[in-house]
């Protein structure tokens, strides 16, 4: 029999991992596309990016148990960067990407380590108050650049045959690139690495005890979570071509947790499920009801303490019962 080999490394995936990323991901864009023929392609649309959202924060918080109210502050940045390069530089989408990425990545590396100098409630709140600086300068402090209030009307972006204004278009790209950020996570939490992170979610004085250098870990982890928050705010621009300082406001945060905790912290697929369900939610309440926001929020807390460990944990305890009952009549 031949010797199985094990990968080394931080990153490698593990050897059960690579058959089910590859299954996770069909099934995913299908759901996608089934969805995409049920409701409307621009709910569609909105989905996909807030769902790239949604699981970059829950790297941060599933994973390795940091709960952050300064989120959005990274996804608004890589929206107003790519703006200002669609507007000043290229309409090239691509180059648009990298800068509001890239600028993303930066603020998070510098923010990184301030903010992770402290744990807990100070980690979440400190998060905040960066938020609620980015906030204020795009709504005035950079009111030269931002336009203040009034926002960034922006060209949408266009490349050879990608053209945001075609939403088909538009949306087989976002659906690429939800499933290219799914991968690069699963990949991630599969490895070595990602078994380190949710150690020190669950006891960070004993993965320290250990060897490892937790502070890397946890540097990481934000620039990785705070970089993928860049990268749905640069698509948001690109599509809409519209961005104002909602973008960036400390209240999106909410949104964020709330998907979160709806799906399953911890959870990839869970993210993904609880940003479409809470999408689905906000959108049709706000279309057919007058007081959609106090409905919203009677549901989001029914849901939530109701279904403690989210879709995701719900789902598996059903189907952990499902298997025990024929054991339990023979």
């Amino acid at each position: 029999m031949a010797e199985q080999k094990i990968p080394t490394g931080p990153f490698p995936v593990l050897p059960l991992g690579k058959g089910i990323v590859a299954r996770d991901m069909v099934l995913i864009g299908a759901s996608f596309v089934l969805l995409a023929l049920i409701i409307p392609l621009h709910w569609v649309i909105d989905f996909t990016i807030f769902c790239i959202l949604v699981l970059s924060f829950d790297l941060l918080y599933g994973f390795m148990g940091r709960l952050s109210f300064g989120h959005v502050l990274y996804y608004g940045t890589g929206a107003y960067i790519a703006s200002l390069m669609l507007l000043h530089v290229s309409r090239n989408p691509f180059l648009a990407i990298a800068a509001g990425v890239g600028v993303g990545a930066v603020l998070a590396v510098v923010l990184g380590f301030v903010v992770l100098q402290t744990d807990g409630a100070p980690f979440a709140l400190i998060n905040l108050a960066f938020n609620q600086i980015g906030f204020w300068l795009a709504a005035s402090g950079l009111q030269k650049f931002t336009k203040g209030e009034d926002g960034l009307n922006t060209p949408v972006g266009k490349w050879g045959f990608l053209d945001f204004a075609n939403q088909p278009l538009a949306f087989g790209f976002l659906l690429i690139c939800l499933l290219a950020v799914f991968l690069l996570l699963r990949v991630l939490t599969l490895s070595p690495y990602g078994i380190t992170i949710r150690s020190i979610k669950e006891n960070d004085d004993r993965v320290k005890f250990l060897g490892y250098n937790i502070f890397a870990y946890k540097w990481l982890t934000f620039v990785l979570s705070s970089t993928l928050a860049a990268f749905p705010g640069t698509l948001f621009a690109l599509f809409y071509g519209f961005v104002a300082p909602t973008i960036i406001s400390p209240f999106g945060n909410v949104e964020v947790i709330f998907a979160v905790l709806i799906g399953g912290a911890g959870n990839l697929y869970g993210a993904i499920a609880g940003g479409v369900v809470y999408k689905l939610m906000s959108n049709y309440l706000a279309t057919n009801i007058t007081r959609w926001e106090m409905v919203l929020g009677v549901l989001l807390l029914i849901w939530v303490f109701k279904f403690r460990r989210g879709l995701t944990g719900y789902a598996s305890e059903l189907v952990l019962r499902l298997r025990q009952r024929p054991a339990a009549e023979v």
